[in-house]
Parts: C-alpha cells; structure tokens; sequence
C-alpha cells in the first residue's frame, strides 16, 4: 500500500485480524518453548530489551484511524514498558500436562489493544529443571513465516553469542492529532486507488502478454465456489467456541518424515495431512460419525511471501482448501490421493489466484471492513479446521545460555473450527500442536493419541525403521529419563513402533 507520513498503515490482509476478531476467538499465534534449566526472569528481560531495536514494530500500538476511514496505523507507544510485556510465572515441580493446561489458560485471553500486541511468559520450575517461554503475538503482526523469522532474532544460535548491535538513536514521535490523522487517512485511500488502477493496467498487460494470472483466478474460483454451495458433514467440534482452550502435542524425527517421503512420494506437508487424515478417521469414528467415502475440508495456509519481503514483519499468505480423506485406512493409499490433490492445486497456481481475489476484496473501503467484523458470522459450512505448516530451524537454539529442548506450535481458532492443528520443525523434529476449544474440542488429547497412531502406521507402510539418531546438541538426563520411562501418551508410540 502506498504510504503518507511518519506512521506504518496496516495492510487489508493484517487489519483483517483486528477486525474479525472476538472475546471467544483471540487472533494471536505463538508457541510453547521448553529449556534446560531455569530461566532468570531479569536476565531474560534485560536481553529483550538489549534487542528490542530490532523489532521496532514491537514498541508499537496499533491505532485505529478516526471514523475507521483508513486501516490503523502503527504508532509508537509513549509509555512502553517491558513489564506489561513480560511476566514470570513459577509451576514447582510441573509436569508437561500441567505445563500445557497453563500454557492453555496464558494463551487463551485477548491481548489488550492499548498496548504492542505480544507477551511472553517465563514459566521457571518445571520437572526435570526445566523452565519455559510461552510467547503471545497478534497475528495482525505476523504470520507464522515471520514468525519464524522473529524467533530467530530473540533465540541465540549459541549459548555464548555476542553481544547485538548497538541500538540506534529513534525518534519515536508522537501520533498526529486526530484531524491529521482522518486527512492522513483519506490521502492514503487514495494513493491506494491509484495503485490498484496501475494493479489493473499491469493485469491487462499481463492478459495481452498471454500470462496466467487471469486463468488462476479463475481455477481459484471454480476451486473455492463448490465449497460454498455443498456444505460440508460437520466435524464434532464444529461448533461455537466457548473461549477457553486445551492443547495436545506430539514430536516426530524429522528424518523418518524424510524417509517416508523418499520412499513413498510427496512433501513433508502432504505427510503432514496424510497422518491428520488417519487421525481424524479414528476420531470422527469415535463420535459416532461415518467415515466411508468422505474427507476433511482442511484450510492450509500457503507462503506467497517473496524474496525481498523475507524480513518484513505483517501476513504474506493465501489460503488452499484440501479434501484429505479420512475413510482411507491404506496409509500409503491416502498418502497418494492427497498428493495428486496439493499437486494439482499447485499445478493450477490456485494459491496465486485467492491471494489475487483476496487483494480485490481488500479494496473495499476500510470502513466496510471494521463494521463488517462486528457482524456476527455465518454457520460455518465450507471448512472443518484449519492446519498450518511453518518450517523452523533445524538447530539447536539458546536464551541466555539455555538450550531449547522443544518447540511446540500453538494456532489461534476461529469461525466454528474449534480444533486446529499447527505444525513446525526445529532441530530434527517435527512438533504438532493441536489447539482445541475447550467447549467445541475438549478431547483433542484423544486427537492426538491418534495422530501417533496414525503416523507409526504411515512410517511402517512406507518401510521406515524407528530412527535412533539423536538431536542435534547435548541429551540431558531428563529427556533421557523420559525416553527410558515414557509418558503414557508417549508409550502408544514407543510400543507400536
């Protein structure tokens, strides 16, 4: 978007989360980072705040524009004080469900809108001296890519690393005056027309170029239409949201996920929703409901973020709709058929065109789309949940000295999907993090005793062997200790397997 003044105007896509939002329904993502050790809450703040200058988007409120004529702006915050950001909070002796079930009760609540929209939570005390970050941020700020992105800046990649650039001098001016402001705005409307008229011209050129676009948006829309006139068979935990959240969590080697892919085709994303299908046949199943000849409808966001905008905070994504089946019990069977699926959503750059339509829509005038949020949404009919895929790296990472031991993924919920699924890597795993509504979803701890199941029968169909290698990095004799004793919802996987 073309922008006037000193402030950053959010884009459609980014404003959409604050708009859409609700008490029942908190659009903020984050994560659950275990550690060795114990975290020292004053050492921990003192080096966010030696690297907050990196992230100054971090020190910055999101300001409505007046009358909403415009999309809010970023505006630096006069007051900022890390102590409205950070918070210590001590589990003496927590296991990892009691971890979780706090992580669930820290996560679940809107973050207040008065102030940058992120918190962490230093959580000291755990089992096995251990401690924990969990981590809140409005996805108005970023995606999971970005993300990503960001964890690499708050995490170290050794546990000695030196010390970050000095911070420079920012002017952190205040916000224009409201009249400022609403003529600030309405200038803005209208750069952003003159942009979207030179958007038209290039897509004529691109049509007498003989390029594809047009013909994405149009596979876009022949993809997206039947979905909106078949309704769906609901899943059981579609259903309103009730606000509070549970969670469940399993880790898998990143090499056997390779492994299956080498030997039965695919990417790590359709592995992803070949072992989600098999899950939610066993889950469906146990609520009664029929899984003969039928598939989920599962929402997965898509990247489309280019090379110059790796480093750019905000939402670079589009979104594809893929029927994975759920009465396929060939592990192998399922796997090709969501394969020919994502490939030919690919293959007919469906995700190019719904981020071209998405754009059109975000062209209406910004008013229209903040009064929009505060309708009431219409039964959800079109998709059952919604599962993202963010790659994370494949090194060990440090705060303050403390190793990572694991990264588990936690996604916002929204429009009826009371259960959703994100999925990310780090140091030679891959972690799934179920979110589930604790009115709408409340057992997606069985959910993810499926999962397991469901990949040990996938590794096993594709020949895997139970890989033995160890993470990257030192084991400590807690993880040991768990790996000889096991969790119960870790033995079902270390039985069968």
């Amino acid at each position: 978007m073309t922008q006037r003044g000193t402030s950053q105007r959010l884009s459609a896509q980014d404003a959409s989360f604050l708009y859409m939002e609700q008490q029942e329904a908190a659009l903020h993502i984050g994560s659950i980072g275990v550690f060795e050790g114990q975290i020292s809450y004053d050492r921990f703040v003192d080096n966010i705040r030696s690297k907050l200058h990196l992230i100054p988007r971090y020190q910055q409120i999101a300001t409505p524009a007046p009358f909403n004529v415009g999309h809010p702006t970023w505006e630096w915050d006069q007051e900022f004080d890390l102590g409205r950001h950070i918070y210590h909070v001590t589990l003496e002796g927590a296991t990892d469900a009691e971890l979780y079930e706090k992580a669930a009760d820290l996560f679940a609540p809107m973050l207040e809108r008065d102030k940058p929209l992120w918190e962490i939570y230093v959580v000291n005390g755990l089992a096995g001296d251990r401690s924990a970050l969990v981590s809140k941020v409005h996805h108005c700020l970023v995606d999971g890519v970005s993300g990503i992105e960001l964890l690499m800046i708050m995490l170290d990649v050794s546990a000695d690393p030196a010390p970050p650039p000095p911070a420079p001098e920012i002017e952190k001016k205040l916000p224009e005056p409201s009249y400022m402001r609403l003529v600030d705005a309405l200038l803005d409307n209208v750069s952003a027309s003159i942009d979207q008229m030179a958007a038209r011209a290039t897509l004529g050129l691109d049509i007498a170029g003989g390029e594809t676009q047009v013909r994405s948006i149009v596979r876009a829309l022949e993809t997206a239409v039947p979905y909106f006139q078949v309704p769906m068979a609901r899943a059981p935990f579609n259903k309103p949201l009730s606000g509070g959240r549970v969670l469940g969590f399993s880790e898998f080697s990143f090499q056997e996920i390779r492994q299956i892919r080498q030997a039965a085709g695919g990417t790590v994303n359709d592995v992803v929703l070949t072992v989600l299908g098999g899950a939610l046949g066993r889950y469906f199943e146990m609520h009664g409901q029929t899984t003969e000849r039928r598939t989920a409808r599962v929402l997965t966001p898509v990247n489309v973020r280019r090379d110059e905008e790796k480093k750019a905070l905000g939402n670079r994504v589009s979104m594809l709709l893929v029927e994975v089946p759920v009465g396929v019990s060939d592990p192998i069977e399922r796997l090709n058929a969501v394969t020919a699926r994502t490939a030919t959503l690919k293959t007919q750059n469906v995700a190019d065109g719904i981020e071209t339509l998405s754009d059109v829509l975000g062209n209406s005038p910004p008013i229209l789309q903040a009064a929009a949020g505060m309708l009431p949404l219409p039964p959800n009919t079109v998709a059952h949940m919604v599962c993202t895929n963010v790659p994370g790296p494949m090194i060990p990472l440090f705060c303050v000295g403390h190793r990572l031991q694991g990264h588990f993924p936690l996604v916002p919920l929204a429009w009826e999907m009371g259960v959703g699924l994100g999925v990310t890597s780090y140091n030679q795993k891959l972690y799934f993090g179920y979110m589930g509504d604790a009115g709408a979803g409340s057992d997606v701890q069985r959910l993810k005793e499926f999962t397991d199941q469901a990949y040990i029968e996938l590794r096993s169909a594709a020949g895997v062997e139970k890989s033995d290698l160890p993470e990257l990095g030192v084991a400590t004799e807690h993880e040991a200790a768990r790996h000889q004793t096991g969790a119960s919802h870790q033995a079902l996987a270390a039985d069968a397997g």
